[in-house]
């Protein structure tokens, strides 16, 4: 079969479509709070963040595409613990962490500025009462005003990166406020959860890229590689600009700011007033449309998930109703909720999506093994972290790479190598016998 041709005006289209999949509204308020935090190292963080969110998005993408969707991927641990992920991924998305952050953003970033009296609890009944409207009626409007929102976010975000480049509101300090830099900024990386995103989203993409015609193999990798390229790039041009936005606060904030504060306060310096409420505003509105995507994805999950038997409206109003809750905490609780969840969550989604890209072939009894010394480390780690074990367990947060949040990869490879050995011995045991004893799935 001859590959189409990929056209220039598809990969613009597609790449657009990328960057606000990929660019969520609430993401604004993650890269100035870590470039604040870093100071005079703040490039440094910005590779750590930029590859801990988009990097590894565009990887999980890719594997999407190789392996022909999500059960290619997370199907390696066997169909419980391959639900238990994606049930937990799309909690993380949806009712539980994400969707409550967007109404949260919104209060802090926009309700508070023009009506400071409003409670949050209010905003977010409101906010929510609007999603579930939007939602039960699949409207259109939503998709329309996305259209225009996302270059308008785009072009005022770069417009105030400008700014503060052509006229810095401070100089940057040499010294970092926090001592690991490194950790946290993988962390606020995680905190954008494009990753788990490009998991529930990453098909509609591919669909509209053989929606274009470009079914075969190699068209469909230009046209995916292409779309990257631009999205990478944008996105690339709004984080680096918002970390140096952040750094340059670094003298005059601490970590007691809030990280919606820290953007009202940088915006304000910049842009004045007027400017404080345009962007609340759009990023308001920015956020409505994020929430109706992932409530509505979610809702139909977990209805899918019950067999038919709660029905999409149900389970729509459940997961607006569990938001309100949740979104009332606050902005800033929610992500120190978060951070756990994520930890735990991301490791085993990493080495899967890994596997698939670099190791297809290998057997799925030693990427379970991989995915269960990964969350075992992490979760001994937490619980270190939390002053359980009286220092015992100390040893999980001092392991190789623990100084970019990766302390788990070691115990992944350890435990994967041992039940390659074991195999093999069983096997051979198996063999002496005048058996043989395959160990595991494919």
């Amino acid at each position: 079969m001859n590959s189409k041709r990929v056209k220039k005006g598809d990969i613009l289209v597609i790449g657009l479509a990328l960057f606000s999949m990929l660019f969520g509204a609430g993401n604004v308020i993650f890269p100035p709070y870590l470039g604040m935090q870093a100071g005079g190292q703040w490039l440094g963080a910005f590779v750590a963040y930029y590859t801990a969110a988009i990097g590894l998005a565009l990887i999980a993408m890719y594997a999407l595409m190789k392996m022909g969707g999500t059960d290619g991927i997370t199907g390696r641990l066997g169909g419980f613990f391959s639900a238990i992920l994606m049930t937990a991924i799309v909690l993380c998305l949806g009712p539980m962490l994400c969707i409550p952050r967007t109404a949260a953003t919104t209060h802090e970033l926009a309700v508070q500025v023009l009506a400071p009296s409003v409670p949050p609890i209010v905003t977010a009944i409101v906010f929510f009462a609007i999603i579930f409207a939007l939602c039960i009626k699949e409207s259109a409007i939503v998709d329309i005003v996305g259209k225009f929102l996302t270059p308008a976010m785009l072009v005022g975000l770069l417009v105030l990166i400008v700014m503060g480049i052509v006229s810095p509101i401070a100089e940057i300090p040499a010294q970092p406020q926090i001592s690991r830099v490194m950790v946290s900024a993988v962390d606020a990386g995680y905190q954008t959860m494009d990753t788990l995103g490009a998991m529930l989203f990453g098909g509609i993409l591919l669909g509209s890229i053989a929606a274009k015609g470009y079914t075969d193999r190699a068209s469909e990798r230009k046209a995916f590689f292409g779309a990257s390229v631009i999205a990478g790039t944008l996105l690339f041009a709004v984080y680096i600009g918002l970390v140096y936005l952040g750094a340059t606060v670094s003298g005059i904030y601490d970590g007691s700011v809030t990280r919606a504060a820290l953007v009202l306060g940088i915006v304000e310096a910049l842009m004045g007033r007027a400017g404080v409420v345009v962007l609340g505003i759009v990023v308001s509105l920015a956020c409505i449309t994020t929430a109706v995507a992932l409530t509505s994805a979610s809702a139909k999950y977990f209805s899918k998930m019950s067999g038919g038997r709660v029905g999409y409206p149900v389970m729509l109003a459940l997961m607006c109703v569990t938001s309100v809750a949740i979104a009332a905490m606050g902005l800033d609780t929610i992500i120190n909720v978060a951070s756990p969840i994520l930890n735990i969550v991301y490791p085993p989604m990493l080495i899967l999506v890994c596997v698939a890209v670099f190791a297809p072939e290998l057997p799925d009894y030693i990427s379970r093994s991989m995915v269960a010394g990964a969350v075992i480390t992490v979760v001994l780690g937490m619980l270190d972290s939390y002053g359980i074990g009286g220092g015992a367990l100390s040893f999980a947060n001092d392991l190789p790479l623990s100084n970019l949040s990766m302390g788990w990869l070691l115990p992944a490879l350890i435990f994967g190598a041992a039940a390659f050995g074991l195999s093999h011995v069983h096997a051979g045991g198996k063999h002496h016998h005048g058996h043989f004893f395959p160990v595991g799935g494919r």
